[in-house]
């Protein structure tokens, strides 16, 4: 992600952005930890746990996306540091999801005894549905945008990210039961694959950022 990539208005930027803000804070990540956390729930506590997860991811993006430069400037961190960071977490996201054992009566008991709310917050809201591509897309964005137009745009299409979200999140609550486990946890698996490129890429993209390495473009 390039330091002059959101200073001005063109279809490019704004597909880069959407499509930033949907990896970032889209429903596919979250989706698949969503399904085995609210797995056997009744229908009013996964009414909840849904509310609970959107509000608090939209209200940490909305947070981010308007104090992530002023963070910037208060931490002292650049956006490709912040880069290196979202990627490392993200390859630590990838991995447990790709290593993860399961045992269905481990980790029913475990369902069983965490507070449902707790879980919506984190980790389904952070970092699943936000997850550190979206934090470093909302920050990067906050501390490079410099027109209002531009700024309006993006809460646009921050606005249909999650519209989205609420869709997917509403319409997989209410099939969850019907789902085959066995190819939810396939999904999940090769998921992690591609999450883990994409936290190598973000880490890569950071290292460029600072100049401590030189991406090819192809």
């Amino acid at each position: 992600m390039e330091s002059s990539e959101f200073t001005s208005i063109n279809a490019a930027v704004i597909i880069d952005c959407f499509l930033l803000l949907l990896i970032g804070i889209g429903p596919k990540i979250a989706l698949v930890p969503f399904l085995d956390v609210t797995d056997g729930m009744d229908e009013a506590t996964k009414s909840r746990v849904t509310r609970k997860m959107l509000t608090t991811a939209g209200g940490v993006a909305v947070l981010l996306l308007i104090f992530g430069g002023l963070l910037t400037r208060l931490l002292h961190f650049s956006p490709g540091a912040l880069g290196v960071a979202g990627g490392l977490i993200l390859l630590i996201i990838a991995a447990s999801m790709v290593l993860k054992q399961e045992d269905p009566k481990v980790e029913g008991h475990s369902a069983n005894e965490t507070d449902p709310m707790r879980v919506a917050v984190s980790p389904l809201a952070v970092p699943y549905l936000l997850n550190p591509a979206g934090i470093v897309a909302l920050v990067t964005i906050s501390a490079e945008v410099r027109s209002i137009g531009l700024s309006a745009i993006v809460v646009g299409l921050l606005a249909v990210v999650f519209v989205l979200d609420i869709v997917v999140f509403r319409w997989a609550g209410r099939i969850s039961d019907h789902l085959d486990q066995s190819r939810m946890l396939v999904t999940e698996k090769v998921f992690g694959f591609l999450l883990a490129a994409l936290g190598v890429q973000l880490a890569l993209n950071g290292l460029a950022d600072v100049g401590v390495i030189h991406l090819t473009t192809h």
